[in-house]
C-alpha cells in the first residue's frame, strides 16, 4: 500500500492518520520530494480511472497562470504534472490495482 502523501496538507495528513488508526502504515511518496514518472502517473490514473485532466488541483496558483483554458492531452497534463507536481491532487492512496483521491480523507478506507 501506497499513499501520495504532502505532510503539509490537513487532508493528506488526516488520510494518513485514518490509516495509521486502523493499523495500516502504507509506503509514503512525497510526491513533491520524489516526483513520480510519466509511466508512474499513467499508472496511478488507470488504477483511479480517471483521465489526466480530472487529477489537477485546478485552484492552484501554477494552473491559473499557465494552464488554465488549455486542451491538452493526457501525456501533456502527465508533463505538465511532473513540470509541477503542485498540480497533483492529493493524497492517492493506492492498494493492489486500486486507488482513490483521499478527498475527502475517509475515501481511503473505501479501497481496504
Amino acid at each position: 500500500m501506497r499513499l501520495y502523501h504532502n505532510p503539509r496538507c490537513g487532508k493528506s495528513r488526516e488520510a494518513l492518520k485514518i490509516l495509521m488508526d486502523k493499523g495500516i502504515e502504507p509506503e509514503i511518496v512525497e510526491y513533491l520530494k520524489q516526483i513520480p514518472t510519466h509511466a508512474e502517473l499513467e499508472d496511478i490514473l488507470q488504477k483511479l480511472d480517471m483521465k489526466a485532466e480530472d487529477l489537477l488541483r485546478k485552484n492552484e496558483k501554477v494552473f491559473k497562470e499557465m494552464y488554465k483554458g488549455k486542451d491538452l492531452t493526457d501525456s501533456k497534463w502527465i508533463e505538465a504534472m511532473i513540470a509541477e507536481p503542485k498540480l497533483i491532487e492529493r493524497p492517492i492512496f493506492i492498494n493492489g490495482n486500486k486507488a482513490v483521491v483521499g478527498r475527502p480523507p475517509e475515501r481511503v478506507l473505501e479501497i481496504l
